[in-house]
């Protein structure tokens, strides 16, 4: 085993893998139901919420992996 380079990263350990997928999921939930009401000024259906979280943690997923490069 060699000197650690410049460039060595320790890998990140499950726990800090999930912390980071949970909170890119519930700020792009909290996003899509946020632009949902925005959009709506009465009380949407349940089902419409559910479906606007889902899409904002969806695209906010694909938008970090796009930027990280993963």
């Amino acid at each position: 085993m060699g000197a650690l380079t410049e460039n060595h990263r320790c890998p990140r350990g499950p726990f800090h893998r999930l912390i980071d997928a949970l909170s890119t999921v519930a700020v792009g939930a909290f996003i899509g139901i946020a632009v949902l009401y925005t959009v709506f000024n009465e009380q949407p259906v349940p089902a419409l919420v559910l479906a606007a979280a889902a899409l904002g943690a969806v695209l906010t997923s694909a938008v970090r992996q796009a930027v990280s490069g993963r």
